[in-house]
């Protein structure tokens, strides 16, 4: 399943990675999220009866997929496709792009440092299991 060099399957497994990761990091960290995302539980559980309710995870799968997609091209430029070189690849994507623009948004915006480290935190772990599944599973 390739189109000019792409292995689709390794893309959308590293998505669902990367969104079920998300499942569990949000889990485990959602007191300390709520609090510096000041949000309340109240307010989270209202929102859960909504019809929209399930649009936020549709929009993170589909960010994941795109995400996905791109670190496969910026890997398949590169070539020398292994877990190592993915995991790498993935890291310096975060360095060089994710948490740069998040530091500036966060701190325009105020929000709490911990805020940061919470959600860059996961998108660090995301991006570098992204790259390893599809280092891993190549992309040719």
């Amino acid at each position: 399943m390739t189109f000019a060099g792409m292995n689709y399957w390794a893309v959308l497994m590293a998505a669902v990675a990367a969104w079920m990761l998300g499942a569990l990091w949000y889990s485990l960290l959602a007191k300390p999220w709520m609090a510096a995302a000041g949000v309340s539980n109240a307010g989270m559980q209202e929102n859960m009866g909504s019809p929209r309710a399930f649009l936020p995870f549709v929009i993170a799968f589909a960010a994941a997929l795109v995400m996905a997609w791109v670190l496969a091209g910026i890997m398949g430029h590169v070539g020398q496709l292994s877990i190592k070189n993915g995991v790498i690849s993935g890291a310096f994507c975060w360095l060089g792009f994710t948490i740069p623009a998040m530091t500036v948004n966060y701190t325009f915006g105020r929000r709490r440092p911990l805020l940061l480290l919470i959600d860059g935190g996961y998108w660090l772990a995301a991006l570098v299991v992204m790259g390893a599944v599809i280092g891993g599973l190549g992309i040719r």
